[in-house]
């Protein structure tokens, strides 16, 4: 394990500006306002090879530039803190444990793209990191970090919080801007993007809490000691949230380039009560489930591109022996299938197909037809959803037929390895 963006949780108090201050807080924002132009402070970000840390791993230079070459007075920055993907939880370390550090990435990203007004939309099911924030918001303001000319320079920006109703699909950032704005949370049809006419038709940036938290480290070391951290095509770390069978769950920031099998058998462990494992979902209920024959996969943007897996927000559950992949999957879809906003067809009849699909050959009248008839509604939900939402819901399923064939027979044939499902044991 590492610590550099996670270096001060639980190692300060959150809301003491002299304890952040005493730990090299706020000196990224002086040397960005004092010593740098917003288009070095954009070139710096994209030397760092900083990629989105919310799922889609969007090189963030590059998405800063879109938003600072708009030519209109009005723009703004948006905190994506509606961590609302399941088994995923490190946003809120985060915010819990170092809010003056997400803030301040917010405040250098508002100066680099030519903003000055910012909201950090958080998930409502997070009323303490709600009101740490609000606190912490209120300290900046009087010590002169947020407001009118901060710190006597032209430049001027301030904050507001916005929360959500539990909505998984708000955490898509065009669903969140419609939410801000008072309306349901439904993704938008893109193009245009955020970058050109977001909130309230005005440029905006998005990126989510993780991501900003890196900021400060990166104009704080510079971006060239930034990249000595994880790989290559990955630069810096991660903060993975581990749950299911393992030891320890938890929270781990560790550099890219690490393997599975290190996480959890060096960091988390290993299985409780020595089970053997089954599969490991990566990224959320949204991942692929891989077998343990892939547990030297190595947490790398490039690498698991290569293999058709995305990290998504770094959520990492681990299923034993015990876990049945039927009974899963359909957990799975349900959820996908309640989160879904209706807006578009493919995700919203695709997912109910797909769970009576499931429940069929749960209950013993599935046929190897049902096979070629759940492969297929996921490839079309896949391919033709409007938002991430749809496009994703189906991974789990693509890769468990992938990987697991032999246990969607097994329960055509009426029979479950580990009876979980309520079928019983060969």
């Amino acid at each position: 394990m590492i610590n550099l963006i996670s270096r001060l949780c639980g190692k300060i108090s959150p809301l003491s500006i002299k304890d952040y201050k005493n730990n090299k807080g706020f000196k990224a924002l002086e040397k960005v306002l004092f010593k740098m132009e917003p288009e070095n402070v954009i070139d710096e970000v994209k030397n760092s090879n900083l990629r989105g840390r919310g799922g889609a791993a969007f090189p963030t230079g590059l998405k800063w530039s879109f938003v600072a070459s708009e030519k209109n007075e009005c723009k703004y920055v948006i905190c994506n803190a509606d961590e609302g993907e399941p088994g995923t939880f490190k946003d809120k370390i985060l915010l819990d444990g170092c809010p003056f550090q997400v803030i301040e990435g917010m405040i250098i990203a508002g100066y680099a793209v030519g903003a000055n007004t910012g909201y950090i939309y958080i998930r409502g099911e997070y009323p303490k990191s709600r009101n740490i924030l609000t606190k912490a918001l209120d300290i900046l303001r009087n010590e002169g970090y947020l407001g009118k000319n901060i710190l006597g320079k032209e430049f001027s920006f301030d904050i507001e919080i916005r929360s959500g109703a539990g909505a998984y699909v708000c955490g898509e950032e065009t669903a969140l801007i419609e939410s801000i704005e008072g309306n349901p949370g439904r993704s938008r049809f893109k193009p245009p993007y955020p970058p050109n006419q977001g909130l309230w038709g005005r440029p905006t940036l998005v990126n989510n809490v993780e991501t900003l938290a890196n900021i400060p480290i990166i104009l704080s070391i510079g971006s060239k000691e930034y990249k000595e951290y994880g790989t290559e095509s990955s630069a810096g770390t991660k903060l993975l949230s581990v749950s299911g069978s393992v030891v320890n769950k938890g929270v781990y920031e560790v550099e890219f380039g690490i393997t599975l099998r290190e996480v959890i058998y060096d960091i988390c462990g290993g299985l409780k009560d020595n089970k053997r494992l089954k599969f490991v979902q990566l990224g959320g209920s949204s991942g692929a489930c891989l077998p343990k024959e892939m547990l030297d996969t190595k947490l790398d943007f490039d690498k698991l591109n290569e293999l058709d897996i995305g990290l998504g927000s770094g959520a990492v559950f681990v299923g034993n022996e015990d876990t049945c992949i039927l009974d899963f999957i359909k957990s799975t879809m349900e959820f996908f299938k309640h989160e879904s906003c209706g807006k578009c067809t493919p995700c919203r009849e695709g997912n109910r197909h797909i769970i009576n699909i499931i429940n069929r050959i749960i209950d013993g009248d599935g046929t190897e037809r049902d096979l070629e008839l759940l492969n297929s509604l996921a490839l079309l939900m896949k391919d033709t959803s409007l938002c991430g939402l749809g496009q994703a819901a189906p991974t789990a399923l693509i890769t468990t037929m992938k990987y697991f064939s032999e246990e969607y027979i097994e329960h055509i044939k009426g029979y479950c390895k580990t009876g979980s499902c309520g079928k019983g044991e060969f």
